[in-house]
């Protein structure tokens, strides 16, 4: 009798230590599960960041502003070559410049422009877009030594909005170039909830 008690009390202690590394078990596993979902969250929006941002079409200059030899209609012809860097085709870029004598900033960009339909831009494909400056004031710049400021602005969608690049250039007598005074990207900001 006594040999049953002890095996009783052994076997009910061995049942009870099973349920109490079954509840410890269980727990450890949800944690653990916790941390996973967690995990996996973290990688979704990551993943979401890399597809909005890497995948997608990145439009920017190769060159500088270059004079060309040709002239259209009388007027001063200038170039610039844009190129799509990105892994994605920008299927409509816009491009819109403003001439000036006097300093430009960004909101000179905001008032109505005229605008100019480069098209779609392949990965990797490059495109010019001419501007011209009148007679009168490239005259004035080559002679007068008046100050000669152009503001370009090259708008594209992607699947998370409307993306831009923009810059703001000085005409260098000395030089015959322009430098580069502000250059900036646009891109729609991304909502990770």
């Amino acid at each position: 009798m006594e040999t049953e008690l002890v095996s009783g009390l052994s076997l009910e202690l061995w049942i009870g230590i099973a349920h109490w590394l079954t509840g410890i078990g269980t727990i450890v596993l949800a944690i653990a599960l916790v941390r996973t979902f967690r995990h996996l969250e973290a990688s979704t929006r990551m993943s979401k960041i890399e597809t909005e941002y890497r995948l997608r079409p990145w439009i920017g200059p190769t060159s500088g502003i270059q004079r060309m030899d040709n002239s259209i209609n009388g007027n001063i012809q200038f170039s610039i070559t844009i190129k799509n860097f990105g892994d994605l085709p920008a299927s409509f870029v816009k491009a819109k410049s403003i001439v000036s004598a006097s300093p430009l900033t960004k909101e000179s960009l905001k008032q109505p422009l005229t605008e100019f339909n480069l098209g779609p831009l392949l990965p990797h494909m490059e495109k010019s877009y001419w501007f011209f400056i009148e007679p009168a004031m490239w005259d004035k710049v080559s002679n007068d030594n008046q100050p000669l400021y152009v503001a370009l602005y090259f708008e594209y969608p992607s699947l998370t909005g409307s993306n831009g690049y923009g810059s703001i250039s000085e005409f260098n007598k000395n030089n015959q170039t322009f430098l580069h005074k502000e250059m900036w990207i646009d891109y729609p900001e991304i909502k990770l909830h």
